[in-house]
């Protein structure tokens, strides 16, 4: 079981799907995708971290999810990867080998897991789309690209839930 989880920046999406997760069980690994590359950073990856259970496992991973979903093919394991447009600004902000790793390549791999994996997986990500056309062009090619992401997700979702003032909304059930 495949379920999204959308919303704006302190939506309540994060809280929303670590509160299912833990409806499933105890075996919960958390994939982190955020890295801290500056106070803020740290002190919002510090908060998301108190905000888990001690004994879920924590599996940090900013750029290659697909290996992360295949490597844990565990059925009893619960995934809950937070999030989805902080692994895109990875791939468009960071410095990643292009002769080793190609983004479309990623994404079209994690599509394939995700369809293939019998984990019930948790994934958040941001819903960037419902403001201003962004002026820079980084700005516009990621605001683009998620909600591509978040539209092929999405179509291999089970669910789709959209998280707005810490209200769940069903979009697919």
């Amino acid at each position: 079981m495949i379920h999204l989880i959308l919303g704006g920046a302190r939506s309540g999406k994060s809280s929303y799907a670590e509160n299912l997760a833990k409806q499933y069980n105890d075996n919960v690994i958390y994939v982190a995708t955020a890295t801290a590359d500056d106070k803020e950073m740290e002190t919002r990856i510090s908060y998301h971290k108190k905000s888990r259970p001690p004994e879920w496992r924590l599996i940090e991973e900013p750029f290659f999810l697909s290996s992360i979903v295949n490597q844990n093919k565990d059925e009893k394991d619960v995934l809950l990867i937070d999030c989805l447009t902080l692994w895109l600004s990875n791939w468009l902000c960071k410095k990643v080998d292009p002769h080793q790793s190609d983004w479309d390549a990623e994404c079209n791999s994690f599509l394939s897991v995700l369809k293939e994996s019998t984990n019930t997986i948790f994934i958040v990500s941001n819903e960037v789309g419902s403001g201003i056309v962004p002026m820079g062009e980084l700005s516009r090619e990621f605001s683009d690209k998620a909600g591509w992401l978040n539209q092929k997700v999405a179509s291999v979702a089970d669910n789709v839930t959209l998280v707005v003032a810490g209200l769940p909304l069903v979009l697919k059930k």
